[in-house]
C-alpha cells in the first residue's frame, strides 16, 4: 500500500519549521477532543496540533516527517491509516490533522479511525469547493485546481465515519503560524521564500515552470503595488474566512 501522495521522504525536510502549530487552531482542535484522556494522531507528520495535557499516541508512515517531531515524549509508530495496529475502541479520542488528502484510501483509513475510537473522531482539513476563495486562485489557477483534486468532500468523509458529523469553518488569523496556504492570505511576501513554498506539498502537484511563473509574477505585482491595489485590504483584516474545516463525529462508548 502506498503511503500518500506526497514523497515527504525527498521533500519534506524543514517541514516542521515552517508547519508549526498556531494556537488558535489547535484550541479548537482540543476543545473537539472533548474530555478524552487517551488520544491517537494519525498522519502526524511532525507532531502539530498534539495535546500535551493527554497521552497520545501518534502514527506516521515518514521517517523524515518522524525525525524533525520536536516532543519526544510522545510514542511514534511507523504506520498508515488504513491499517492501524490497534485493538477496537483503544483510545478515547482520534485526530487527524490536514493529512487525510494524502491517504491512497481515505475512507478505510476513516473507518479505521472509528473502529479504535470509543469517542470523538477529529478530522481538520480543506473544502475543496471553497479554496478558490483565496487570491492564489487568481495567481496560480493549477495549484487549486491540483488542491481540489486532492482533497475529499467533507460529506465524503462524514459518511465514511458514520454520518452526521459536526462541520465547522475555522477562520484563519492573519499571523497564523502553521504555514499552510492560506496562512499568508495577508503576507503575500512569504511566498517568495523557497523554505515556505516547500513546505506547502502542492506545489508539488504543478507542471514545471509553474511555480517560477507566479514568484516572477508576483515578486513583480509586490515591487509595483499591483497586489495591494488589488489586494491591500486584506493586509487590515484580521482573519480570513476560506477553505479550512474541522469535522467532529461524536460517539459515545
Amino acid at each position: 500500500m502506498g503511503r500518500g501522495d506526497f514523497d515527504y521522504e525527498r521533500r519534506g525536510q524543514g517541514y516542521a519549521r515552517v508547519r508549526r502549530t498556531d494556537p488558535r487552531i489547535a484550541a479548537l482542535v482540543h476543545t473537539a477532543l472533548g474530555s478524552a484522556r487517551t488520544v491517537l494522531n494519525v498522519g502526524a507528520g511532525a507532531g502539530s496540533y498534539e495535546p500535551t495535557d493527554r497521552h497520545v499516541v501518534a502514527l506516521e508512515p515518514s521517517a523524515a516527517m518522524r525525525a524533525q517531531r520536536l516532543v519526544k515524549a510522545v510514542a511514534v509508530l511507523n504506520g498508515v491509516a488504513e491499517h492501524l495496529p490497534f485493538d477496537d475502541k483503544a483510545f478515547d479520542a482520534s485526530m487527524a490533522t490536514l493529512t487525510v488528502h494524502q491517504w491512497p484510501e481515505v475512507e478505510v483509513g476513516l473507518r479505521e479511525m472509528l473502529r479504535v475510537t470509543r469517542g470523538p473522531v477529529v478530522v481538520l482539513t480543506f473544502d475543496g469547493d471553497a479554496l478558490d476563495r483565496f487570491w492564489l486562485n487568481d495567481y496560480v489557477p493549477e495549484l487549486i485546481e491540483a488542491e481540489r483534486r486532492r482533497y475529499p468532500a467533507l460529506n465524503a468523509i462524514s459518511e465514511a465515519l458514520g454520518g452526521g458529523a459536526m462541520i465547522s469553518s475555522v477562520s484563519v488569523a492573519s499571523d497564523c503560524l502553521d504555514g499552510f496556504t492560506e496562512a499568508f492570505f495577508a503576507r503575500p511576501e512569504a511566498f517568495l521564500d523557497t523554505a515556505v513554498r516547500r513546505s506547502q506539498s502542492a506545489w508539488g502537484f504543478v507542471e514545471n515552470g509553474v511555480e517560477a511563473r507566479f514568484v516572477a509574477q508576483l515578486r513583480h505585482d509586490l515591487d509595483s503595488g499591483a497586489w495591494d491595489e488589488r489586494y491591500g485590504a486584506l493586509r487590515r483584516q484580521q482573519t480570513f474566512e476560506g477553505a479550512l474545516r474541522l469535522i467532529v463525529h461524536s460517539q459515545v462508548g
